[in-house]
Order: structure tokens, then C-alpha cells, then sequence
């Protein structure tokens, strides 16, 4: 795939909005690169692919260091992401890759596909990458387990071999540096609480999803000093099996990050957990609080200005702020623009100070 113009220097190229849209209307890309649902609006920037709403919940479960989902038309892109988008070559280049060696046994869902079949094939595809070829530059060194050997039938195709046949859970997990390493809690050299969930091979990503939250991490203040005189902050957020992370901020206990993450609301809605730590270079982060924050009352909301005909900006409703919760005020919920937002300040919790201030948004599947 080539984003080549004529003239380098002409608007279009640019201007971010028409970028994105000519890589939308590449011919693979316009179909979901996982189950060929039409006009996918997301993507997934890590691995390059265009996905559907449906697809994107899994691609988010795998975990940021697998797959990093970002919106199309949500989320604010940079002239060096689409860069990196363009450059990985788009859905066509890539399902090449991460399906030269698709079995005739196992078929890639369809649009209508239960979320089962889908999460099973997108952690095939991905996390597992068992449909690439060996020599691919993209395969991952695959752990055998003691005992055991890897060996190919005389004459037969590289790829036809055992590990193809084995399901998700069955196989040995591939070893990676990824996020969970952030949740190791080492203030007081504890390592029992404030853990990131685990994440289970069997229904991690087999749930539906019934929106999209958009937070946005605004600031912390007077965060606890984990290093000599300060702290180096980046938060974590949790809903259900998906973590996101911000950046880290050096040397701030006041930052102020202004940077969203998005995450599939499930089904059955848990709350959203918030984790603070500080980077360490040498060492085991350290642990800087935590808070749990309900968004069932945003959801309602979202739900029901879906159903309603207002179109003016207006306060719809709040969360109390209360001895029982972690709210320094009260959580106002607002419809803005056509967007239904909530303001949360939270006092961070098991640890001896700190506040932070995030925004969210509910966001309607069909967007």
C-alpha cells in the first residue's frame, strides 16, 4: 500500500482526516480484516489491520501490548501514526501474513459470527499467530514443552504442523513484555494486592459489548513521592479483561496528562478500576493508589438520551459524592453537544495522598 502524492508537500497529504480516509478506502481495507464485516471503523495501530466495532472488543482484550485499537473517526490522529499505519501495508498485506498457513479446518467468522468464534480466532490469529508462516518475519519463537518435539511429516508443508491443531488454551503462552508487568505492586515489597485481573484463555474477549467508554485522563494532584523527592505517575486503567496505560510523566507530582484511552464496556458492567504508579528504571514500579469508579450510572444515561429527542446541552444527572465512595465531589453527567460526559475526581485509595481527575464519555456502538 502507497500514500505517494505527486506533490509532497500538497494539503492533502498533510491534512490527517484525508490520510485516513484514502487508507479507509483501500480495497482491503474496507472490509474488516477479521470477519469481513463492511466499512470497519476502527483499527488496530500496533498490528495495522481495519476491524468492525464487534471485533475491536477482542482486539482490546488481547491487551495494548498485543493490540492497540484506536477509532477512526474518535480518536485524534498524529502525522507519525498514520505514518506507521500506511507503512505496515494494510489488511490485504497483512491477513497474507497472519493467514498464509490457515488450516481448511478452521474457517474466519462472518459478520454475524458469535463473539466465541471470534475470540477464538482472533487470539489464534494474533496473540497465538498460528496461522504464520515459520520463516515469517513476523512469527514468534514458540515454547515446546519439555518432552516434546516439533517435526514435520515427510513432504508436507511447513505449515501443516502439530501446534496448527491445538486450541488457545492448549498451547504453552508465548513469552512477551507486556503491561501486566506494570501492575506488580512493589511499595513495601507487597506483591499479593493491586495485581491487574487475570486474564482467562477461556472467556477473555467472549463477551458482548454494549458501547464505548472514552476517558480521559486529566491530572493528579499531590500524588505520593516515591522517589527521593518526587515521582515519575502514569496510570493504569482495567475494565473487565482490557487495561490501557498513559504515558509517564518525569519528576511531577502534579501532572496533568489530557490523554484518552478508549475501552469496551461489557455487558454486564463492572467498574472501572484506576491504578497510579511510578515508573522505576531498575526496579518493580511502585504503587501510588487506586480507585474503583461506577459508570453504570453514565451508561443509563447514554441509554436513555438514545431513546429520547433533547437536543439541547444540559445536566441529566450526578454521582454522589459519599462517605461510601471515593468521589472528592460529586460526579456531575452532562449531555454536551450530542455527548453524554461525566466529570470524576477521585481520591486515591490505600496509599497516603493523591487526586485524580479524568473525564468520561459514552460512546454508542454505532459510532
Amino acid at each position: 500500500m502507497s500514500m505517494q502524492h505527486d506533490n509532497p508537500g500538497t494539503k492533502d497529504e498533510l491534512d490527517p482526516h484525508k490520510r485516513l480516509t484514502d487508507l479507509m478506502h483501500e480495497a482491503g481495507n474496507m472490509f474488516c480484516a477479521d470477519c469481513g464485516t463492511p466499512e470497519p471503523k476502527w483499527v488496530s495501530s500496533s498490528l495495522g489491520v481495519f476491524i468492525c466495532i464487534k471485533c475491536s472488543g477482542i482486539h482490546r482484550s488481547l491487551g495494548v501490548h498485543i493490540s492497540k485499537v484506536l477509532s477512526l473517526k474518535l480518536d485524534e490522529w498524529s502525522e507519525e501514526q498514520i505514518d506507521a499505519l500506511a507503512k505496515l501495508g494494510g489488511n490485504t498485506l497483512l491477513n497474507k501474513k497472519y493467514e498464509a498457513c490457515l488450516p481448511s479446518n478452521i474457517k474466519k467468522p462472518k459478520p454475524h459470527s458469535s463473539i466465541e468464534e471470534r475470540s477464538d480466532f482472533i487470539r489464534r490469529k494474533y496473540e497465538l499467530q498460528q496461522f504464520v508462516e515459520p520463516d515469517d518475519s513476523l512469527a514468534l519463537v514458540t515454547v515446546i514443552p519439555p518432552g516434546r518435539s516439533l517435526s514435520l511429516a515427510p513432504n508436507s508443508s511447513p505449515c501443516n504442523n502439530s501446534i496448527m491443531d491445538k486450541k488457545p488454551s492448549e498451547k504453552h503462552p508465548i513469552s512477551r513484555h507486556g503491561i501486566g508487568h506494570a501492575f506488580r505492586n512493589s511499595w513495601g515489597r507487597k506483591e499479593v494486592e493491586h495485581k491487574a485481573p487475570k486474564k482467562s484463555a477461556s472467556l477473555a474477549g467472549m463477551v458482548e459489548f454494549v458501547g464505548l467508554i472514552k476517558v480521559n485522563v486529566v491530572k493528579g494532584t499531590h500524588l505520593a513521592i516515591r522517589d527521593v523527592r518526587t515521582s515519575d505517575p502514569y496510570v493504569i486503567l482495567s475494565l473487565g479483561h482490557q487495561s490501557v496505560k498513559t504515558r509517564v510523566i518525569k519528576n511531577n507530582l502534579n501532572p496533568v496528562w489530557n490523554e484518552s484511552l478508549m475501552l469496551s464496556i461489557p455487558e454486564n458492567i463492572p467498574p472501572l478500576k484506576v491504578l497510579v504508579y511510578d515508573k522505576d528504571k531498575f526496579s518493580t514500579d511502585d504503587f501510588m493508589g487506586d480507585a474503583e469508579i461506577d459508570i453504570q450510572p453514565l451508561v443509563l444515561a447514554a441509554k436513555a438520551y438514545e431513546k429520547s429527542s433533547i437536543n439541547e446541552s444540559m445536566q441529566i444527572g450526578k454521582f454522589v459524592a459519599s462517605k461510601e465512595n471515593t468521589l472528592v465531589k460529586d460526579g456531575i453527567i452532562s449531555l454536551e453537544e450530542g455527548k453524554i460526559k461525566q466529570e470524576i475526581s477521585v481520591r486515591l485509595q490505600n496509599v497516603e495522598r493523591g487526586v485524580l481527575e479524568i473525564e468520561l464519555e459514552c460512546v454508542p456502538l454505532t459510532q
